[in-house]
């Protein structure tokens, strides 16, 4: 291993410690208030030494977590969040490249995939977890569906290596990743970027998979997402496939156009994907948001996010899933959570799962 380099920067060799199947092109390094940045890298050969010259506090969490006593579901209270960072006027965005006279989150002035621990984040301190950033591309204007294949390899390996690393940490639950992408679903900055949460506690959709996957396993035995895959691979809900993955209509799909993405095959997370697995994984999901931009004339808001399994329910349930959705029923039309949804918890759909499926199959 390098010697340290920078403010705090050191290089990582191709660190085959969390997948030792293939090497990472990653250098490791830290912000100027402490906060560690990570990038992930194409190939060899790129200098990522780049230090952080901004003047920043210390990095001090402070977020906390109640408990409803009604439902018994955890809240996050993170109300340092409201001062984040939203929009890039007058093009300072804080996830592009730095450059001078613009020092951004990111010292370097390129990258190809950046992590680095959110200078605002929902997880951490006294609650635990952590949350972090995730960089899919040093441009600003890029897609993640129009990122070549071997980009999109890269951030499955980033993806592996990150759900790795925060497994370890004390107290961590589940490793939670996604993206949100579109200012109808909440995204506060247009660079394609998404985050991962280390939770210390089980989000309740983890936990209610985890109590229909124990109840499974006790009346039928066997995995419960493998029989769901089994039963959707014959069925009309299908968008798209893999010889070892399978892209389908839930069949009680809760948003307008949703597509769930699992192995063929047990596996409990990223991590537990072969290299060629997870690449096969990756351009599969690269087709399903180019699909998901074909539905409208102009790019599809959308969620992802994947499902690993809990660390410590893997006895009971051990495969995880993607999940992509939209809240965009037409072209001007969007699925609001009104009173059903947020407040009962009901979730009402204006498509029916077969019909989303078959303009997906189209939309390729």
């Amino acid at each position: 291993m390098a010697p340290s380099t920078g403010r705090g920067l050191m290089l990582d060799d191709q660190d085959l410690r969390s997948l030792p199947q293939a090497p990472l092109y990653r250098t490791s390094g830290t912000l100027a208030d402490g906060r560690a940045i990570h990038y992930y890298d194409d190939g060899p050969g790129h200098d990522r030494r780049a230090a952080d010259e901004r003047d920043l506090a210390a990095f001090t969490p402070a977020a906390e977590l109640r408990i409803d006593p009604l439902t018994r579901q955890p809240v996050l209270i993170a109300a340092h969040r409201q001062t984040r960072t939203a929009g890039s006027a007058g093009g300072r965005c804080p996830l592009c490249p730095s450059r001078p006279g613009h020092p951004s989150e990111i010292p370097a002035d390129d990258y190809h995939v950046a992590v680095f621990d959110n200078r605002f984040p929902s997880l951490g301190g006294a609650v635990g977890g952590r949350t972090e950033v995730v960089c899919f591309s040093a441009g600003h204007d890029q897609s993640v569906a129009a990122l070549p294949r071997q980009r999109l390899e890269t951030i499955g390996r980033a993806w592996a290596d990150r759900t790795a690393r925060l497994s370890e940490l004390p107290g961590v639950q589940s490793v939670f990743v996604f993206e949100n992408r579109g200012a109808e679903v909440g995204a506060t900055l247009s660079h394609p970027h998404g985050q991962i949460y280390a939770y210390p506690y089980l989000p309740p959709v983890q936990a209610a998979v985890v109590r229909a996957a124990r109840d499974h396993r006790v009346r039928h035995g066997g995995c419960l997402l493998c029989a769901v895959v089994e039963r959707e691979a014959a069925g009309p809900r299908v968008v798209s496939g893999t010889g070892r993955f399978l892209a389908y209509v839930p069949e009680a799909a809760r948003w307008p156009y949703e597509v769930h993405i699992a192995p063929r095959r047990c596996a409990a997370d990223l991590t537990a994907l072969a290299d060629d697995e997870r690449d096969e994984l990756m351009a599969l999901y690269g087709d399903l948001l180019r699909r998901f931009d074909g539905l409208f004339d102009d790019p599809t808001p959308y969620m992802a996010c994947w499902h690993q399994t809990p660390l410590h329910h893997r006895d009971v349930h051990a495969h995880f899933y993607g999940q992509l959705f939209t809240i965009r029923r037409d072209v001007d039309k969007l699925k609001y959570l009104a009173s059903s949804e947020s407040g009962a918890g009901a979730f009402i759909n204006d498509i029916t799962p077969e019909a989303a499926a078959h303009r997906l199959r189209q939309s390729g």
